[in-house]
C-alpha cells in the first residue's frame, strides 16, 4: 500500500504528492524541518521537536500557515493514517513558491509536508559492535554565517562531510567547527566517556541541540553519571574510554574508532550500553 503523504491538510498517495518546482525550499533550500521517531505508534518528544521547528522558522523569518497545536494533531493523524507502529516522521515547512530570485518576500503559500515511513540509518551490526569515524576536512557551518541550531533544508555542508566519510569507508564523519574544536557528526551529536564522566560539546561549539542528545543527558543524570557540556578536541576522543553518537534517526549508536585509532579498548563500553538500554526503555514508556 502506498504511503499517505500530508501536504497542507490533505493526504496524497506518495506517487502523487507534489509541490511546485518554483518552491524556494527546492530552489534555494529555504525552509526548515524536523526528523522524529515513532515508537509504539507515538511520536517521541513531539512537543520538543515542534518547539525547535518553530524556533528554526522564527530564526529565518518563516511564518507557519498553521498553529503548533494543529501541526501536532496533523503529525499524529499522519502516523495513524499510515498505521505505523515504529518508524520515522519527516516534517518539512518550505518558504513556498515564488519567482526566480532570492527574495523570500515574493513567496507565497508555505508548504507543510509530513512524511511517515520506516528508516534504517545504520546496519544492526554497528549497534552491537560500534562504528568507525573519520574526521572530515569539511568544517561545520560558521555560526555567524548560518547557525547550526537552525534545522534548515540546506544540508549541503553535512552532505559534503558525509561523502568524505563514505569515501574513507566510514558511514559517519566527525565535523570540527571553525576553531578546530569537535562539533558533531554529519547527522548525529557526539558523546565521550572518560573516567566515568560523560561529556558532549556545548551548543556554543556550533551544534544542533539534539532532542535525543538532551534525553541521554537526562538519563545519565538520573543514573548518577556525572555529565558536562564542554569544548573538546579530537585528542579528547582519541584518549576517551568510550564514545557514542545520538540522533532521532540514529538513536544511540557506539563509535569505537576515530581516524584509525581505537577509542578505549576498541569495544562498546559499559556506560554506552547502560545509556542505550535506558534510552530504549524511555521511548517505550
Amino acid at each position: 500500500m502506498s504511503r499517505q503523504i500530508y501536504i497542507n491538510g490533505q493526504f496524497f498517495d506518495s506517487e502523487n504528492a507534489k509541490i511546485s518546482v518554483y518552491d524556494h525550499g527546492l530552489l534555494y533550500g529555504d525552509g526548515v524541518f524536523e526528523g522524529m521517531r515513532i515508537y509504539g505508534g507515538k511520536v517521541f518528544r513531539l512537543k520538543e521537536h515542534l518547539v525547535r521547528l518553530e524556533e528554526s522558522g522564527r530564526a529565518i523569518g518563516l511564518p507557519f500557515p498553521i498553529s503548533m497545536e494543529q501541526l501536532a494533531e496533523d503529525v499524529n493523524a499522519t502516523v495513524k493514517k499510515n498505521a505505523i507502529e515504529d518508524g520515522y516522521i519527516r516534517l518539512v515547512v518550505t518558504r513556498g513558491s515564488g519567482p526566480l530570485g532570492l527574495d523570500p518576500f515574493k513567496c507565497s503559500d508555505p508548504q507543510v509536508i509530513i512524511i511517515a515511513d520506516s528508516i534504517t540509518l545504520y546496519p544492526e551490526s554497528f549497534y552491537e559492535n560500534g562504528l568507525e569515524l573519520v574526521t572530515a576536512s569539511t568544517i561545520r557551518n560558521h555560526p555567524a554565517a548560518l547557525s547550526p541550531r537552525i534545522k534548515s533544508l540546506n544540508y549541503l555542508n553535512n552532505i559534503l562531510a558525509k561523502m568524505e566519510g563514505l569515501k574513507a569507508g566510514c558511514v559517519e564523519a566527525l565535523m570540527l567547527n571553525h576553531k578546530g574544536e569537535v562539533a558533531e557528526c554529519t547527522g548525529d551529536n557526539l558523546f565521550i566517556v572518560k573516567n566515568g564522566r560523560l561529556s558532549t560539546p556545548p551548543v556554543e561549539a556550533g551544534i544542533l541541540q539534539g532532542i535525543t542528545r538532551d534525553a541521554v543527558l537526562e538519563l545519565a543524570r538520573e543514573a548518577g553519571i556525572e555529565t558536562s557540556e564542554c569544548p573538546m578536541t579530537r585528542h579528547d576522543i582519541y584518549v576517551a574510554d568510550e564514545c557514542f553518537l545520538t540522533g532521532s534517526a540514529a538513536e544511540v549508536i557506539p563509535a569505537v574508532k576515530l581516524d584509525g585509532r581505537d577509542i578505549g579498548d576498541g569495544n562498546v563500553g559499559p556506560i554506552t550500553k547502560k545509556l542505550n538500554e535506558a534510552f530504549r526503555k524511555l521511548v517505550r514508556q
